[in-house]
C-alpha cells in the first residue's frame, strides 16, 4: 500500500508509461469508434422522430410512439446498468466481454438516442418558411432532407455531437471499471486496487487532455460552419 500521503500523487517513478499511452490510445479508439457509429444511427433515429412527430396517420404515429419509447427507455438507464444488461448481447455481436471492442455496443446504445433527440431538436428549430420554400419550388422529401434539413441545422447537429462525444469518454472510464479497457480500466486496477495514486493522477489527466481537444475540435467546427 502507497502510504505517502498527498505525496504519492506526483510519485511519477510508479507510471507504466507504455500501459499509459495503451490505454490513451484504447479510449480514443473507443470514442472515436463510437461516436461515428452514434453520429449515423442517432441522425436516422432523430431523423424518423422529426418526420413521424406531427404525421396524422394512426400507422405514422404508431412508429413515433415506438422509436421514442426506445429512445426515451435506453438514454435513461444508468450506463454502468446498461453495460452489465448488455453483455450477454456483446458476447454475440464481438465475441467478447470484455476489451475495449466489447465496449462499443454498450456505448453507441447508450448514447446514440441521447443524440437522437438532440437531432430531432435540432431539426424542429429550422424556420418553417425556408422549408415551404422548398416545398414550393417542388423538392421531394428525401431533397428537403439532405439539402435543407442537415444544411441548415448543421451548426446544431455538430454541436450535439461535440457534446455526445464528451459523455461517451466519460462513459469509457466507467466501462473500464469491468475490464473494457482504456484508461478507465487503468486507473480502477493498477491505480485505485494498487494504491498507485500517480497512475489514477495522470490517468485522470489525460481524460482532461482528450476532453478538452473533442471540445476545441467541436467548437472550432461549429463557429465554421455557423454562418449568421
Amino acid at each position: 500500500m502507497n502510504e505517502k500521503g498527498l505525496a504519492s500523487y506526483f510519485d511519477f517513478s510508479t507510471v507504466n508509461w507504455p500501459n499509459m499511452w495503451a490505454a490513451t490510445w484504447e479510449t480514443i479508439w473507443m470514442t472515436v469508434v463510437s461516436v461515428v457509429i452514434v453520429a449515423v444511427l442517432g441522425l436516422l433515429l432523430g431523423l424518423l422522430l422529426y418526420e413521424t412527430s406531427d404525421s396524422h396517420s394512426l400507422a405514422v404515429r404508431g412508429l413515433n410512439w415506438i422509436v421514442a419509447l426506445f429512445v426515451n427507455v435506453f438514454r435513461s438507464i444508468p450506463f454502468i446498468i446498461l453495460i452489465v444488461l448488455l453483455l450477454p448481447v456483446t458476447q454475440v455481436i464481438v465475441g467478447a466481454i470484455t476489451g475495449a471492442k466489447a465496449a462499443i455496443p454498450s456505448l453507441v446504445i447508450s448514447a446514440a438516442p441521447f443524440y437522437a433527440r438532440l437531432v430531432e431538436l435540432a431539426f424542429h428549430e429550422i424556420d418553417g418558411g425556408v422549408l415551404e420554400a422548398a416545398e414550393a419550388m417542388g423538392a421531394t422529401k428525401w431533397q428537403i432532407v439532405y439539402k435543407v434539413l442537415i444544411p441548415e441545422s448543421l451548426p446544431a447537429l455538430v454541436s450535439g455531437i461535440t457534446v455526445t462525444a464528451i459523455s461517451l469518454i466519460g462513459y469509457t472510464a466507467m466501462a473500464g471499471a469491468i475490464g473494457a479497457g482504456g484508461l478507465g480500466q487503468l486507473a480502477y486496477t493498477d491505480g485505485f486496487q494498487s494504491y498507485n495514486n500517480a497512475i489514477t493522477l495522470v490517468a485522470t489527466a489525460v481524460i482532461v487532455v482528450i476532453v478538452f481537444i473533442f471540445q476545441f475540435i467541436g467548437d472550432r467546427s461549429v463557429k465554421a460552419l455557423d454562418k449568421r
